[in-house]
């Protein structure tokens, strides 16, 4: 497996191809993965952060960046890999940044799994703001809207985008926030932030379903303690 920068077509195919959003951020960073035998499996985005972002954190501006899309399309053999390279990359390429931030969509019913699996910190849920759908129900990024229907892009390129009338707007869902230090320092904040992961309706199910034999007096000794 390897990864690159990721050209601009590169990023505007993958997203708008393999990614539930059918969206194409505005300004980012990006790389392509290609597996084992050398096929294209589409790019991993992140994008500089709010400001706001960054002094919750006691950070600065440009400290804190947000992993914003993995829009891949299953080619690769282990997605917990490509994203851990890919943080290696934009690390390197990146070195003033000190926190990763991103988020599940509950609305997709996205608990953040690969977050999970690659140890980030879950630091809890929240509602959303307003969320503007095009006039197919297509949910599209606030960044993608404006006064003019034009925005500045990737490399400074000029892109059209939608007009305020040209959208619906609606309430948001939750959102699942998750954090990743890539320095050290900043373990005990991640530690003092911690929530325990959200799950699916299934693993929570299957916790109730412990937890009764639990109660019982199950077989094994420990957990009947």
């Amino acid at each position: 497996m390897r990864l690159e920068i990721a050209s601009y077509k590169a990023m505007k195919y993958a997203c708008l191809n393999f990614h539930y959003s059918k969206t194409v951020p505005a300004i980012c960073n990006g790389y392509s993965v290609f597996n084992e035998n050398n096929e294209w499996c589409g790019v991993v985005l992140f994008n500089r952060g709010a400001v706001s972002s960054a002094k919750q954190y006691g950070l600065k501006n440009g400290q804190v960046a947000e992993l914003i899309r993995m829009a891949l399309n299953g080619k690769q053999s282990v997605t917990s890999k490509v994203l851990s390279t890919s943080i290696k990359l934009f690390t390197k390429h990146n070195p003033n940044v000190k926190l990763l931030v991103s988020f599940a969509d509950e609305e997709m019913n996205h608990k953040g799994t690969i977050y999970q699996a690659t140890n980030w910190t879950f630091t809890g849920s929240y509602k959303t703001g307003d969320v503007y759908k095009d006039k197919n129900g297509k949910k599209i990024h606030p960044r993608r809207i404006t006064k003019s229907g034009y925005v500045k892009g990737f490399e400074g390129k000029i892109d059209k985008c939608l007009k305020l009338e040209d959208v619906v707007k609606t309430k948001g869902v939750d959102k699942h926030k998750y954090i990743y230090p890539l320095d050290k320092t900043l373990l005990p904040l991640c530690k003092s932030l911690s929530k325990p992961y959200p799950k699916k309706a299934q693993e929570v199910n299957e916790d109730k379903r412990d937890a009764s034999s639990i109660e019982i007096g199950g077989s094994n000794p420990t957990l009947a303690l």
